[in-house]
């Protein structure tokens, strides 16, 4: 049995390691350098596939969509933790970018 607030905690955490893991590799990873477009494309709207802060957000959408189809983290479907896990997905992607890709 796990206590219902680490049962929380647990499910933030799986959420934040999927969504650093994920925004890496579409950042990255040499598997999508053919498909990744470049920084200036649509009006630099390709930022958004060299930028772990703006994938990361995307990813963080795409997971809190996706939740019902696994067991690590379930949360409502309602629009406020839809931005609300973009929010977070995106802050620690950065951040843990920064502290890895950066100094590591």
């Amino acid at each position: 049995y796990i206590h219902p607030d680490r049962e929380v905690l647990m499910e933030l955490i799986w959420f934040v390691l999927a969504a650093y893991g994920l925004t890496q590799i579409l950042v990255y990873g040499d598997i999508f350098d053919k498909i990744r477009p470049p920084k200036d494309w649509l009006n630099n709207f390709g930022i958004l596939f060299h930028c772990p802060m703006c994938m990361g957000f995307w990813v963080g959408v795409f997971l809190w969509g996706i939740n019902g189809f696994t067991e690590l983290f379930t949360f409502e479907y309602n629009l406020a933790n839809a931005l609300i896990m973009g929010c977070l997905s995106s802050g620690t992607c950065y951040l843990m970018s920064v502290l890895i890709n950066d100094f590591g």
